[in-house]
């Protein structure tokens, strides 16, 4: 199999992700949705938990292309685009902030850390709290309230 199918089976977690949850991605109904058999998947990924990892690697690619987006010092704008990410595929976010995925995410958090001024901590500080505060219905609410006590 080919580095497509790869790419298929994640795709197809990523769908099977954003409709059902977490708990519809198996390997085995993946493969039916790609349309290949349900061992094939093996070549790619040797269990559940290395196919979730994908998928959460894929998301935090996407979410490392959309920061990278973002001028430089544009701190809301930032928050903003992180806040719309994780509104746009709350099951991929969660997946993506388990703590068993969140290393995968290092990256990310340093690409985020340059739009925050001062110590790292603070960066990590604000990172948690739009974690927390992404899927709430009154985020943005929520998120000028906080950016406030952060740019002060």
């Amino acid at each position: 199999m080919t580095d497509s199918t790869r790419k298929r089976l994640i795709g197809c977690a990523l769908e099977v992700l954003a409709h059902e949850g977490v708990d519809a991605v198996t390997l085995r109904r993946v493969a039916r949705d790609a349309g290949i058999s349900h061992g094939a998947p093996l070549r790619h990924f040797p269990n559940r938990t290395a196919l979730l990892t994908a998928v959460a690697s894929a998301g935090y690619v996407e979410l490392d292309r959309r920061l990278r987006a973002v001028p430089p010092g544009q701190l809301t704008a930032a928050c903003e685009s992180f806040v719309d990410f994780a509104r746009g595929g709350p099951a991929l976010f969660e997946l993506m902030f388990r703590p068993d995925m969140v290393p995968l995410g290092t990256a990310v958090f340093e690409q985020f850390r340059r739009f925050v001024p001062g110590p790292e901590l603070k960066a990590a500080s604000l990172w948690a709290a739009l974690r927390g505060l992404a899927l709430r219905p009154d985020a943005s609410a929520v998120l000028a309230v906080t950016l406030d006590a952060y740019v002060r």
